[in-house]
């Protein structure tokens, strides 16, 4: 045990049944009451602002997220540390340092949680990762503060291999690893805070939000793993033997995945797709509801999602429903007899499309004869809806259905085909 360690535990028990201690314990209590207070006040600054400000709601949530989580432990921390600083003239101040050794872990765990919530989407895979970052975080400072951890070092300092020319430790493998995880998330970090405020500005298509986004991430997670390896004292010439590895990959049964990630910057910097947008692409209807670096998502009408690679969108005719107006044109058949009146049924037909809320007022709908069928007259109703991702089908079911009633109210006949049977004699 190390003669820092060694002494804090010492005077802990010196100290705990003591004034010095007592005080020390109120002084603890006390930091942790006027932090909850502070992020009480602080909470409630937060949502008073946000009111004001119309796209602020997931702002609001991440900030209330972010002081609840990391602000509360960095306020009581900075308190017993200024709290200790002045005590240390007249008393010991063993339990306030172990205040603060338990209090930097609590919040260096609260801001990794916080942040790997923050880049990634909520799935199983992150509970457990939090689970392990508090279980890791812990066990040092308990090692930390047992004195176990310089031996447990000097340990991990001493198994060695050799990789080429060069000796290599396990304790300089583990720094390794965990300077490239945590500068990649950090960069992870910043290029979603700049995704957020990039998503909010008005200035920029969707399109090129999305195109900034994925350049933006990619740039910052290799300068972060760069500047990990510089920092581990790796030369990173070394990596111009991967980027031709890299290369030949990417020719040969890379190629297709290579495809797919050019067809998407290309699809996103071209301006013929975006979100929202209504599709049919081999056969599939529905609405671009994702694009991603490699493939495109579409949520088809009845609730289904179809993962589109990029490049069957490159090769393979699209049909973009909303392409130069998101409004989608809806055609019905209508068939009347002979005898009924033709004019009435046209109203009558046009005056149903109407009543609906979905369609448009201008367009207005239209009703043409489209010619003299074999068993009655073809009329066509054509109508137009701001929404067509919503689907037509029970739109069209109402307007049928009005039109059957209002055509039996004025006795309109719908034809039914009809056969003459004439018997020759020979």
């Amino acid at each position: 045990m190390n003669l820092t360690t060694q002494q804090i535990w010492q005077e802990v028990w010196a100290d705990i049944l003591t004034s010095a201690g007592f005080w020390q314990i109120v002084i603890i209590f006390g930091a942790c009451a006027i932090a909850w207070a502070v992020n009480g006040v602080l909470r409630t600054y937060v949502r008073k602002r946000a009111q004001d400000i119309a796209s602020a709601q997931q702002t609001l949530e991440v900030a209330i997220h972010g002081i609840n989580r990391v602000l509360f432990p960095l306020t009581a921390l900075v308190i017993v540390w200024l709290a200790k600083m002045s005590l240390a003239h007249w008393q010991h101040t063993s339990l306030l340092q172990l205040a603060c050794h338990l209090l930097l872990a609590m919040a260096a765990i609260r801001l990794a949680v916080y942040i790997l919530r923050y880049v990634f989407s909520p799935s199983g895979w992150m509970k457990k990762t939090e689970n392990i970052i508090a279980a890791t975080i812990w066990t040092i400072l308990a090692l930390h503060l047992s004195g176990l951890l310089p031996e447990l070092l000097g340990a991990l300092d001493e198994i060695s291999f050799t990789l080429g020319k060069s000796k290599v430790t396990l304790l300089l493998v583990i720094q390794a690893v965990l300077t490239v995880v945590i500068t990649v998330i950090i960069a992870l970090w910043l290029s979603r805070i700049i995704e957020n405020r990039l998503m909010q500005s008005a200035n920029l298509n969707p399109n090129m939000r999305v195109v900034l986004n994925k350049v933006l991430r990619i740039v910052l997670t290799v300068f972060a793993v760069l500047f990990a390896f510089s920092a581990i004292g790796l030369d990173i010439t070394l990596l111009s033997v991967f980027g031709g590895a890299l290369g030949v990959g990417l020719g040969f049964g890379l190629q297709k995945i290579a495809s797919n990630f050019i067809s998407g910057f290309i699809l996103l910097l071209d301006d013929s797709m975006h979100m929202g947008d209504v599709i049919t692409v081999e056969g599939h209807y529905g609405v671009v509801s994702d694009l991603r670096a490699r493939y495109l998502v579409l949520k088809k009408l009845d609730g289904t999602e179809v993962v589109i690679p990029n490049e069957t969108l490159i090769v393979n005719p699209v049909i973009n429903h909303s392409f130069t107006d998101h409004k989608a044109r809806v055609q019905m058949p209508v068939q009347v007899s002979y005898d009924s009146p033709l004019e009435l049924a046209m109203r009558l037909i046009e005056a149903s499309a109407k009543k609906q809320s979905r369609v448009l007022i201008e367009p207005a709908p239209q009703v043409l004869l489209k010619g003299f069928g074999e068993n009655g007259l073809d009329l066509m109703l054509s109508l137009w809806i701001p929404d067509p991702e919503e689907g037509s089908s029970g739109l069209q079911s109402e307007i049928y259905l009005d039109i059957w009633r209002a055509f039996q109210e004025n006795k309109i006949v719908i034809p039914y085909p009809q056969r003459e049977v004439k018997i020759l004699q020979s």
